[in-house]
């Protein structure tokens, strides 16, 4: 059977470009992995109706929702290589089985690549955190610090700063210039150049920075704008044009979603920066209609 579009990824994205081809009445397929960006998140914010939900359920739930749709499937596995074809692409999975499809949504995800710190790890997404506007109101004026990663972590200290008094860790690297201090001592953030050792607190939790000079700085939240990779290498197999975006690779796409491969669409965090699952939602609702427009007029969309 041919689909008339298989989503790669289950995730915000993926789930909403999937919900809006099925309730176009489309055959489409959900190929996941279950193993989304958010995953170690206890909670997620600044979504619609579900402020403070956890990430899980609310895909759970969208799956279930989705799956009463009679035109959909779901395949609990991994895509590893794709060719196009005259009229459409070909997918082979982990297994071994083939997919085809007329339309093709990349929605396949993101992973954060962190850095080599002792104890940074298990608190990933729990008290190392990555955005301010998914988890900085529930650490309010608490002893706040970024990891310094690249010169954009800069930027998010400026930004963090608005939530309580920061620390910008330099880890060992060198501010620019002179103008970026006074700027950053402007806002009230102490500038720490030591390198970090470890990270230490109760479970999950984070109560200092331990530096490599032996000196402990309390903390209760450490951000990072940690660089990302893309989880799937099928863009670059398609010759999907990527950009560097400020943190990762970008997959580039229009307004509606396409990439410059005709007949393939990219959403949420792979297809663009900044990032979360309000925009991811919204970029996978883009791509699900446009898929549906290009189906129904193919002379005036790909």
């Amino acid at each position: 059977m041919t689909h008339d579009a298989i989503v790669v990824g289950g995730s915000f994205a993926g789930l909403s470009a999937a919900l809006y081809i099925a309730r176009a009445r489309r055959k489409v397929c959900v190929i996941d992995t279950a193993k989304p960006r958010n995953r170690f998140a206890a909670a997620s914010h600044g979504f619609f109706g579900q402020d403070g939900s956890k990430p899980q359920d609310m895909i759970a739930q969208a799956r279930d929702q989705l799956l009463k749709y009679p035109t959909v499937q779901w395949q609990s596995s991994a895509a590893v290589a794709v060719a196009a074809q005259q009229d459409g692409f070909e997918l082979r999975m982990a297994t071994g089985e083939t997919l085809a499809t007329r339309k093709l949504v990349l929605a396949f995800g993101i992973t954060d690549v962190l850095p080599a710190v002792t104890g940074l790890n298990e608190r990933w997404g729990r008290s190392v955190l990555h955005c301010p506007y998914c988890h900085g109101f529930e650490f309010a004026d608490a002893d706040l610090g970024v990891l310094y990663a690249a010169e954009g972590s800069i930027h998010q200290a400026l930004l963090i700063a608005e939530w309580g008094p920061t620390t910008l860790f330099l880890n060992g690297h060198t501010l620019p210039d002179d103008t970026v201090r006074e700027k950053l001592l402007s806002r009230g953030i102490a500038i720490e150049p030591a390198p970090v050792l470890r990270l230490e607190g109760p479970h999950t939790s984070l109560t200092a920075v331990v530096l490599a000079d032996g000196r402990n700085v309390a903390l209760q939240a450490l951000f990072i704008a940690a660089p990302t990779r893309l989880n799937s290498d099928l863009a670059e197999q398609l010759g999907c044009a990527i950009d560097d975006g400020p943190i990762g690779p970008v997959i580039r796409t229009r307004a509606d979603k396409l990439t410059t491969v005709p007949n393939v669409y990219a959403a949420g965090d792979i297809a663009r920066a900044p990032h979360s699952v309000a925009w991811a939602a919204s970029d996978g609702v883009m791509a699900g209609t446009a898929v549906h427009r290009a189906l129904v007029f193919p002379e005036t969309g790909q």
